[in-house]
């Protein structure tokens, strides 16, 4: 199966949406006037790309990317990546790999010096991104915001 890392745009933003979907089955679907306007937000947004793997002429899933400029590391930026979704249909099928090799890629490309997220508590999925070279170097916190 032939797999492709492209730009998302906006023809792709419903199929995004399923995609978020299976991420958070329990979040209730954005309103089309709420994604449009999401959608435009991140169009204008410098250093921001929703990447998408399409695999058998579909979206099959996405990892959204975003440069940080920093004053530190001689001023090299920071890529960090969220929301990294492979549709149930196309796991384990090399989808979620492209699309880290494509966003590590996309951070080389802005001279980042390193390329960041943070990973669900799952061992598979802590499996999935140390076979994708990334390594548990640190602790994460989040704090919500209700």
């Amino acid at each position: 199966m032939k797999i492709t890392v492209r730009s998302a745009v906006e023809m792709d933003l419903s199929v995004l949406l399923a995609l978020y979907s299976e991420l958070n089955p329990d979040d209730p679907p954005l309103p089309e006037a709420s994604a449009d306007a999401i959608w435009a937000a991140i169009s204008r947004q410098q250093g921001r790309t929703i990447l998408v793997a399409e695999a058998g002429g579909a979206v099959a899933g996405t990892a959204d990317c975003i440069v940080m400029p920093n004053f530190t590391r001689g001023g090299r930026a920071i890529l960090f990546v969220e929301n990294v979704v492979v549709a149930g249909s196309f796991q384990r099928r090399g989808v979620g790999r492209q699309l880290m090799e494509a966003a590590v890629r996309l951070g080389e490309s802005a001279g980042c010096y390193k390329v960041q997220l943070l990973a669900a508590d799952d061992a598979y999925v802590h499996t999935f991104y140390e076979a994708c070279g990334f390594k548990a170097l640190a602790e994460g916190f989040r704090r919500y915001i209700p």
